[in-house]
């Protein structure tokens, strides 16, 4: 099946909302581009050069008076500004400290962190008029459902509000988000996405450091006549760009010296899942997945990659030559819609420039990175019990749901309506099935790391098999995860992470440790409000 660019109603302007006069994806979808830019403006691949997000460094350090930990203390401001993605036009962006990706932030495990994000956007989206209300999620944290960014926990224009970031768990690829309820997608899709990553003595003797740790931030975008981002979800479908960004640029180029680097690819795509491969055919080694280092490291020709996933990755550029140029692609996966250029995501050009041998990552690939890791070393014969859900898409309204119960459903109840109430430290397997025809759906569940135990009765695929906080759920798929609850008490949330579906509706909650009318200090709603920004 193919469509042509005029089948695909878009709208001029940041966030603005197509028709979605597709019914998008139903198999393989095809298509020379979406994008309304003339062919001068439209970037090409190859053409743009590779840009590493910068570091955020802390306000100020200090000291947390109930156990004595060190504590960081950052500020990001949510803001409007105009973005150079387009080799001549300019793109209005939303962005944390008005870039896109925002800022990374860097840290030791044991090192707290308090954010401060201030909200400094317009009052109203200034194409379809949505309140810019935002709610900062630190994806791959256990933090306490106050600082979760639970969806409804909103804070508006001109105030800000502080995120308490505990950090205890093991070295880890995190990204901070908007989670704001019902337009997260249009949010994130806007710019309001980063990496932070967690450092501990392990994962820092393992893995190369500093230059040779490289935050690879993968999303598609289409964009109207005037640079501006277009938005067409497709009837909440999805939404599927032309031009894919890494870091912000189209298809860039990266220089790098004959060595092992380390990525962290995280795919910030609202819709889009990718399978990369690298031109040359040589292998992509995992060495960590969304909740850290894998036990052993695992080489793939190619993997699928669906949004909010993160995955570390070693490549070797050792045995290439000075001045070749080697491609990671994409080989795309069913029920994306693909254009010419959507199979190509970046390119590396191999320099002469000294490589420091005294660096001992520069040429290992480690035989064990976390052997000992607590998720993975579960097993099935500590789950007292086992649930099941179904995604779907609801024949009567039309929604995306997770078994029939929505995100509305979770705001009628006044926020007590629960999919699952689960006891502290209750180890549990959570079986998820898709048969709602041609769709895939990347489940997030807060709070946990769980194992993959099987996918359609098989083994997990050799990507998985390290702890995760996203499971690719494919057409036809059940997947079993094995998690224990904690280590605190209250309220989380379980969405899809195609934004569109999460917006649309498909989110629900669990509760941990607490019965529907217990005393909840830590009530999201209520536990943390934002203040004003005077």
């Amino acid at each position: 099946m193919t469509v042509s660019r005029r089948n695909v109603l878009l709208l001029g302007g940041l966030g603005a909302v197509g028709a979605g006069v597709l019914s998008l994806p139903r198999g393989e979808v095809e298509a020379k581009s979406v994008s309304r830019l003339s062919s001068a403006e439209m970037p090409k691949p190859f053409q743009a050069a590779f840009v590493k997000p910068p570091e955020l460094a802390p306000d100020r350090t200090g000291v947390d008076p109930a156990d004595g930990k060190p504590v960081n203390y950052y500020t990001v401001t949510e803001k409007a500004e105009m973005a150079s993605i387009l080799p001549r036009l300019k793109t209005p962006i939303l962005g944390y400290n008005g870039i896109f990706p925002g800022p990374t932030i860097s840290l030791d495990q044991g090192t707290k962190a308090v954010v401060r994000v201030r909200n400094k956007l317009p009052a109203t989206h200034p194409n379809d008029g949505h309140v810019l209300a935002t709610s900062t999620h630190l994806h791959g944290s256990a933090s306490l459902p106050q600082f979760d960014g639970y969806a409804s926990d909103v804070t508006h224009p001109g105030f800000f509000k502080d995120y308490h970031y505990p950090n205890f768990q093991p070295a880890r690829t995190l990204w901070y988000h908007d989670h704001g309820v019902h337009f997260t997608a249009q949010n994130a899709y806007s710019g309001l996405a980063g990496q932070y990553h967690m450092h501990d003595p392990m994962e820092r003797q393992l893995l190369p450091q500093g230059d040779f740790d490289v935050p690879l931030i993968i999303s598609d975008a289409m964009f109207a006549a005037n640079g501006a981002l277009g938005y067409d979800d497709n009837t909440h479908s999805g939404l599927w760009g032309d031009v894919i960004l890494v870091n912000g640029k189209p298809w860039p180029v990266m220089k790098v010296q004959k060595r092992i680097y380390r990525f962290r690819v995280l795919n910030c795509s609202i819709s889009r899942s990718v399978r990369l491969t690298l031109s040359t055919g040589d292998p992509l080694i995992i060495v960590g997945t969304d909740g850290g280092l894998v036990p052993t490291p695992q080489r793939v020709a190619n993997y699928r990659h669906a949004g909010a996933e993160r995955y570390e990755v070693l490549i070797d550029f050792r045995k290439y030559k000075t001045g070749q140029r080697i491609e990671l692609r994409n080989l795309s996966n069913p029920n994306n819609v693909d254009y010419d250029f959507t199979n190509k995501v970046m390119a590396f050009d191999v320099t002469d420039d000294a490589v420091n041998t005294s660096d001992p990552t520069w040429n290992t690939v480690p035989a064990q990175l976390a052997p000992a890791n607590e998720v993975m070393a579960m097993t099935e014969k500590q789950a007292t019990k086992v649930r099941k859900f179904r995604v779907k898409r609801n024949d009567v309204t039309n929604m995306w749901t997770i078994d029939d119960d929505s995100w509305q459903d979770v705001i009628a109840s006044g926020y007590k309506k629960v999919a699952a109430e689960v006891d502290l430290d209750a180890v549990e397997v959570w079986e998820i099935e898709n048969k709602s025809g041609g769709w895939f759906h990347p489940v997030h569940i807060h709070l946990v790391d769980f194992k993959i135990l099987s996918r359609n009765g098989r083994a997990p695929l050799p990507q998985e098999l390290g702890p995760k906080d996203v499971v690719y759920v494919g057409e036809g798929e059940t997947v079993r995860l094995l998690m224990k609850f904690g280590p605190h008490r209250g309220r989380y949330m379980v969405h899809c992470h195609n934004l569109p579906h999460e917006d649309h509706d498909m989110m629900v909650q669990f509760r941990v440790g607490l019965k529907e009318d217990d005393n909840d200090p830590n009530d999201p709603m209520t536990a943390a409000l934002p203040q004003w920004d005077g």
